[in-house]
């Protein structure tokens, strides 16, 4: 195995560093640049032997090869533009595309070569490059460097605002949707073809597919579930190890396949998950800027991701309790579970005409579905009675709103969706029930919420009268404008009844 070839420096003649994992090519290179009268030749197999050498001696140029194992020319790159930003590095790879140019140049490299390449084309350039360098002043290298180095930092900035804002930005998204953003946002950082999701079984060694995604770059065979699988050593070894793992084409990996597989932390410590990007076509390759990029995007994702998970987990056993009461309900009374489904639809239509946020939204929808849940304590002598109730039993329907909040109290996560539950039936005039609160006193989800009960209440058939047309019930709600209802959550209302009456225009 030959490492390194020296000769001694001929008077001012320029040095060169030829890194190649192929010995055959370095031995060409060499070849043409002694022919060139390029004497001072070094020649390493690695970007890691690069590095080492670049830390005791400096080159005129540097011509590396894209695709090593250990460490990619990229990653090379990156690491000699921050030792010397000055030295021309010239990239040779057989693996041409317009991705790999493009991040090259990014990175600092003044030219790229595609393999088989002609030994003219190589000398033309290493002349070049060598002869622009000689023609900078010290004064334009600092220049230059210091230029670049600003950029780089600029970037580096920009990339993780980015990261903060988009997550941000998703906080209303549902669980399985944010999964997708996050592994969409990982893979237009890094260039990836495939972004993974796993969550962890720590106790039994077993990984779930949470969310896998595609570039429009990605043309692999695999199919996910067997990308899951061929990747799974390298999550067991993340998981093992608690460190971020960047593979390029070696440790396992087929030779143009590259990987980042970055730990999701519960509090910075237990792993519940692995965030990974994939590139399975040689077209691209990961360095440790796309390695930076992934972990700041995975430490400012795992709390929200965290607290999706056990959220979505704890919400969705309680909500199946509440489902049960509901149904219970409906056993007893048809109108119940139907009446319940329509206010939420109706609900929801004037929270967003309303411009609420989607957190408002998201906390009516569920405080819709269940505002009538305390009817579960209301006797069925009562509750199915078809005729008019007299007052005593009127009082005991309207202890509803207390009973549903009572249900809802002892459940940390619906302390906001209790209040509204509470307060539906009070009035805008303070005449309501069961706090007589009166105008902005009573909460804006559940003065909408009221809009939309009143309005299917009147217009739905109970044991006692048939229902209303929608025409009549429209004109009382108009008529209860600023006594019984809040005006401004009628208007919405009205507004976003007409626009869903509308036939499609698609």
């Amino acid at each position: 195995m030959t490492v390194a070839t020296e000769e001694q420096p001929i008077g001012d003649l320029k040095s060169i560093l030829v890194v190649d994992d192929d010995e055959t090519t370095r031995g060409v290179i060499i070849d043409a640049l002694r022919e060139s009268g390029y004497f001072n030749t070094r020649e390493v197999e690695n970007g890691l032997q690069a590095l080492s050498l670049l830390n005791t001696s400096s080159f005129d140029l540097i011509i590396s090869d894209l695709k090593m194992p250990g460490m990619s020319g990229l990653e090379l790159l990156a690491r000699i533009k921050h030792l010397d930003f000055s030295t021309p590095v010239i990239i040779i790879t057989g693996y041409p595309t317009i991705d790999l140019t493009v991040s090259a140049m990014k990175e600092g490299a003044v030219d790229f070569l595609t393999k088989p390449f002609k030994i003219d084309d190589l000398i033309f350039k290493v002349n070049l490059y060598l002869q622009e360098r000689s023609l900078l002043s010290e004064g334009d290298r600092d220049e230059r460097e210091t230029k670049w180095k600003l950029d780089e930092k600029i970037r580096e900035l920009s990339t993780i605002r980015l990261i903060g804002e988009r997550i941000d930005q998703r906080r209303g998204l549902a669980g399985d949707d944010m999964f997708d953003e996050i592994v969409k946002l990982s893979l237009a950082l890094t260039k990836g073809k495939t972004g993974l999701i796993v969550l962890v079984d720590e106790t039994n060694k077993r990984f779930f597919n949470k969310s896998i995604c595609h570039s429009s770059r990605h043309n692999g065979t695999d199919t996910d579930d067997v990308l899951a699988a061929r990747l799974t050593p390298f999550f067991r070894e993340t998981v093992s190890s608690r460190l971020p793992l960047l593979i390029n084409g070696d440790h396992g990996l087929r030779s143009d396949d590259s990987l980042i597989a970055v730990p999701l932390t519960i509090r910075g410590s237990k792993i519940f998950g692995i965030l990974a990007v994939f590139s399975g076509d040689g077209t691209t390759i990961f360095t440790r800027k796309d390695l930076t990029h992934v972990q700041n995007l995975a430490e400012r994702a795992s709390l929200y991701l965290e607290n999706t998970i056990l959220y979505e987990s704890l919400f969705g056993s309680i909500m199946n309790t509440f489902e049960s009461l509901i149904h219970s309900i409906h056993a007893r009374d048809n109108y119940t579970e139907r009446h319940s489904r329509s206010v939420t639809h109706l609900s929801v239509l004037t929270a967003e005409a309303m411009g609420c946020s989607d957190y408002e939204i998201e906390s009516l929808r569920i405080s819709a579905h269940l505002h009538d849940i305390g009817k579960i304590a209301v006797p069925d002598h009562i509750l199915l009675k078809p005729a008019p109730l007299n007052d005593d039993e009127y009082r005991i329907i309207q202890t509803h709103a207390e009973a549903g909040e009572d249900i809802l109290k002892s459940i940390a996560l619906f302390d906001r969706e209790r209040t509204i539950v509470r307060h539906h039936h009070e009035r805008w005039d303070g005449r309501g029930y069961p706090d007589g609160l009166a105008r902005n006193e009573i909460p804006l989800l559940a003065r909408i919420l009221s809009v939309a009960d009143t309005f299917d209440a009147m217009t739905s058939d109970r044991p006692y009268r048939k229902a209303l047309p929608p025409a009549v019930a429209v004109e009382e709600l108009r008529n209860n404008r600023w006594k019984q209802l809040d005006g401004t959550a009628v208007d919405a209302f009205l507004s976003a009844l007409e626009t869903a009456r509308q036939p499609s225009k698609h």
